[in-house]
């Protein structure tokens, strides 16, 4: 009997958070790992609430703006990343050490000399600069940005792309959709998001034809898809 996939899967329990982390193999070989924490928001699937988080608003607006203009990136992308990271708490530890409103990893907090990680400048200051640094190096593909963000330049780098991850693939998911401010897959042709009051990015996420890209006006990076 053929079957479809093999799951396996451990459990680890901490103090105060449950993880799983799943093995899928698909029935073409590939590998899928996921390691959601199983006390998931319950609007962890709900692309059309992402969608409107877009550019939220927030206390640390004026940190935001500030070295958003200091390293030419999008300010609208920093508060996308913000919210799937951290959903703007600044005391935000997750079950793997990153830590605060952008989630540094220890190693990210040392490159860029990081003070006090709960500090919402000093983490904003570093977290935007690490984004910069991500646009420069993948040339202002946003899917491969956000992947390194979220999984490490050396995993992009060894599946030339989006690694086989749920964690890192629906992370993606998450703040284009933030970004755009359109449930990521329902688009086509679409032409929605990018900087506040610059010219807009186009090209659909399930677009067939090649990416069309919108240089923006002070930006270091040309959105995609």
């Amino acid at each position: 009997m053929r079957t479809a996939s093999l799951s396996i899967v451990l459990l680890f329990l901490g103090a105060s958070l449950q993880a799983e982390v799943r093995l899928t193999i698909k029935r073409d070989g590939t590998k899928v790992i996921s390691n959601f924490g199983a006390n998931a928001s319950p609007k962890s699937n709900d692309w059309n609430w992402w969608a409107k988080q877009r550019d939220r608003r927030s206390s640390y607006d004026a940190f935001i703006d500030r070295y958003a203009a200091q390293y030419r990136v999008d300010p609208v992308l920093v508060r996308a990343v913000i919210q799937v990271e951290s959903n703007f708490n600044p005391r935000c530890v997750s079950n793997k050490g990153a830590r605060g409103l952008m989630q540094l990893m220890p190693e990210t907090e040392r490159e860029y000399r990081v003070r006090n990680v709960f500090d919402p400048e000093d983490n904003i200051r570093a977290g935007v600069h690490n984004l910069a640094d991500l646009l420069g190096r993948y040339s202002g593909d946003l899917h491969r940005t956000l992947a390194a963000y979220n999984a490490g330049s050396g995993a992009v780098a060894k599946y030339r792309g989006i690694p086989p991850y749920e964690e890192t693939m629906t992370y993606v998911k998450r703040a284009l959709t933030v970004y755009y401010g359109t449930p990521y897959g329902q688009a086509i042709g679409f032409a929605g998001g990018g900087a506040r009051g610059g010219r807009k990015l186009t090209g659909g996420f399930t677009s067939r034809i090649q990416p069309i890209v919108a240089l923006l006006p002070g930006m270091r990076y040309l959105g995609s898809r």
